[in-house]
């Protein structure tokens, strides 16, 4: 058999080199171009707890327990204001008086005729008491035969008018006392005065100005409007559609835009007993939340807005997922070993937007997707894990 001679084998070298560069350059395109797996996160599948809740559908309000917006009970011009805004204040501390000079008169002059019907009253009982005395001599002389039955009658009826006399200047003594009482009850109505422990949250009146009680119907500025600032609670509307699963009690979170990053328990405190008609298209239920340990650090105000989150239903140890995992018909993409996903079919139980309760479908330590909205990402595609 005849050997190439060395050109025709140098020829063919030089294409078989030509060939494995191809190739090579073939190879590589195809690495570089290459459709990448899409790269998604996967969350695992573990036991927690599930809770069932109810949202406000519109800010609610911090509210104080005990507010009272007071206004003095008579007109008047303000003769003292005797608090400033932001001051602490006790039950029964006299904020603002009015000028009450004639009242304070009228009581003077009502514990005068009082000091004098007392007098009146002490000197006509002794009047009294004397003809009282007189009359009894009279009977007794009267039985001895000195002085006639005419002399008696008279002597009898005298200590009878001085008795009349005497009951007449005790209830003149009684009326002055009515008179006094009368005039400390106009005094009061010039005084304004706390119910409650609190603080002066404003202040509408000004000294040397005219201050007017509220009329039925009219309402007016008050006067003062003072804020029991240590008992604080929620008040927040409830979607009608939501208030049957609402009850006293119930445990509860709370968060206020004014402290960012907090959440704060509470405790259901009352719900409303009737649906508010203000949104024909949204009626709402009124229920208040009590703080179980209001924020000590911050400063919580009244007014400020909040939102309630009511727990209703709680189910714990449970396996669970995120909510943003399950598709349509209640189904996950589970990460399989050989990193291909399958489409797996679930049952749920309890559930809100963060959380689902699974019953059956998944195992604990099970890998599912949780980018779903990413492309590419479907049941049968190989994907690659996300740290």
């Amino acid at each position: 058999m005849d050997t190439p001679s060395p050109p025709a084998r140098n020829h063919l070298l030089k294409y078989l080199l030509y060939f494995i560069v191809l190739l090579l350059l073939i190879v590589a395109a195809w690495y570089f171009t290459r459709d990448e797996p899409p790269r998604v996160q996967l969350t695992k599948v573990e036991f927690g707890t599930v809770e069932a809740t109810v949202s406000n559908t519109r800010a609610g309000t911090v509210k104080a327990c005990r507010r009272a917006k007071l206004s003095s009970p008579s007109g008047g011009q303000i003769a003292r204001m005797l608090v400033k805004k932001g001051e602490h204040v006790k039950a029964d501390q006299i904020l603002l008086e009015l000028w009450d000079n004639d009242l304070q008169a009228q009581a003077s002059l009502a514990q005068q005729q009082f000091s004098m019907a007392q007098s009146q009253a002490k000197q006509a009982c002794l009047q009294a008491d004397l003809a009282e005395k007189e009359a009894d001599r009279a009977r007794q002389l009267q039985a001895k035969g000195f002085i006639s039955v005419e002399g008696l009658d008279q002597r009898t009826s005298a200590a009878r008018v001085a008795s009349a006399g005497c009951e007449a200047a005790r209830s003149q003594i009684e009326q002055s006392k009515s008179r006094i009482a009368a005039a400390r009850a106009g005094l009061d109505r010039m005084v304004l005065r706390a119910p409650f422990d609190g603080i002066v949250a404003d202040i509408s009146g000004e000294l040397g100005e005219y201050a007017t009680p509220s009329p039925p119907g009219i309402p007016t500025p008050p006067a003062i409007d003072l804020i029991d600032d240590r008992c604080l609670f929620v008040s927040a509307p409830i979607d009608e559609v939501d208030a049957a699963s609402i009850k006293a009690g119930q445990m509860s979170r709370i968060t206020l835009d004014a402290i960012k990053g907090k959440t704060f328990a509470a405790r259901v405190k009352r719900v409303a007993p009737y649906v508010l008609e203000l949104e024909k298209q949204a009626r709402t239920v009124e229920v208040e939340v009590d703080f179980i340990e209001a924020p000590s650090a911050e400063n919580l105000l009244v007014g400020y807005s909040a939102d309630v989150e009511i727990i209703h239903t709680r189910h714990e140890n449970v396996l669970r997922i995120p909510t943003q995992t399950l598709l349509e018909g209640k189904k996950v993409l589970l990460y399989k070993a050989n990193g291909v996903l399958e489409e797996r079919t679930v049952t749920t139980g309890l559930a809100n937007w963060e959380q689902t309760e699974i019953t059956s479908g998944l195992a604990e330590g099970d890998l599912i997707v949780l980018t779903l909205d990413q492309e590419g990402v479907k049941a049968g595609v190989k994907v690659k894990p996300e740290k």
